[in-house]
């Protein structure tokens, strides 16, 4: 399993993570052999990062790792989790983020995690479940701090979503460690400018930004939700469509634009739109990690094998350039 350096914390990461989120539903609703047997295989393989929040299941993703964790004793494996602030609280974020920290470090069975992301939108004056970039980084960012000097976190995270301006502000500020950032074949903004009115939120070359703040890449939304699968077919056990997150409005249009990129496959270039989604997330040089949601242990399998074939090659990253161009025009 290759490592990446992930950003400024000298941390080693391996580029699959463990995503242990509610779309795929595999640690919130899975078996619990299953489980075990899943992150053992994967800590064989050099996967080192796993990733979950409270909000998963109402803590019983973190219950389930946690669970599995001190089964299994690894060495070594970086866990990161998140707090998302219910607006009611706004006006008490230290205490309400000290509290949020407590519970999910009880169900991991740990006196640490090594990152602990904000999990709100961010946008430029907040309002409903958003905080604003001042609300983020003059009472978040110093509970966080605190939180870190008391040695019960490691390193300060962020979900990159809300409105591009803002997010690349709070990056710009040089306070956040990692940052989790939507990037997939249906919305490379992150990377790359965007055609002309194409149907997609623009995160503006956002990679641009942690790069040049020394901040670690989470790759979240690798396959849009599972959009990238091609079908809207969905596991009994995965959590409903996700609201789309910088791609359609719809998920049923992210489906049909996935459609669209058979090409790549076609061509050769994968054996399936989820190994050409999963390979291109590896493709840009500031990844340092990527999520992929699973609902079963052969979609972890699947994960494991596309990353083992490497990034996509140039040849293909051109093709679905050209690709992309025909969603420019159509209504998100």
């Amino acid at each position: 399993m290759q490592l990446r350096v992930f950003g400024r914390t000298g941390m080693q990461l391996s580029v699959l993570g463990f995503g242990c989120g509610a779309v795929g539903g595999f640690m919130v609703r899975g078996d619990p052999a299953e489980q075990e047997r899943t992150i053992a295989r994967a800590i064989a393989a050099g996967v080192n990062y796993f990733d979950t929040a409270v909000q998963y299941g109402n803590g019983e993703s973190e219950r389930n790792l946690g669970r599995v964790l001190q089964k299994l004793k690894p060495a070594n494996v970086v866990v990161g989790t998140k707090v998302r602030l219910p607006p009611s609280e706004f006006g008490n974020v230290a205490d309400t983020v000290t509290s949020s920290l407590e519970g999910s470090l009880a169900r991991l069975g740990l006196d640490r995690v090594d990152i602990f992301h904000l999990h709100n939108p961010i946008t430029e004056n907040g309002g409903g479940s958003a905080l604003s970039v001042r609300q983020v980084l003059d009472d978040v960012v110093p509970a966080f701090e605190r939180l870190r000097q008391q040695g019960k976190i490691r390193f300060l995270g962020m979900t990159g979503v809300g409105d591009t301006a803002a997010l690349r502000q709070v990056i710009d500020a040089g306070v956040f460690d990692s940052a989790q950032i939507v990037y997939n074949m249906l919305n490379p903004s992150a990377a790359e400018a965007l055609p002309q009115n194409y149907p997609a939120q623009d995160y503006r070359r956002l990679f641009d930004h942690t790069n040049a703040a020394g901040v670690g890449v989470v790759g979240i939304r690798v396959l849009a939700g599972g959009a990238l699968s091609g079908t809207a077919e969905r596991h009994p056990i995965a959590g409903p469509a996700p609201e789309p997150i910088g791609s359609a409005k719809s998920y049923e249009v992210d489906v049909e634009r996935a459609r669209r990129l058979m090409p790549l496959i076609e061509a050769g270039f994968a054996s399936s739109l989820t190994e050409a989604a999963t390979r291109f997330a590896l493709s840009h040089p500031a990844m340092g990690t990527i999520l992929v949601g699973m609902a079963t242990p052969q979609q972890f399998d699947d994960a494991l094998a596309a990353v083992e074939k490497g990034p996509l090659p140039q040849a293909a990253l051109e093709r679905l350039s050209a690709l992309g161009q025909g969603f420019s025009g159509e209504a998100r």
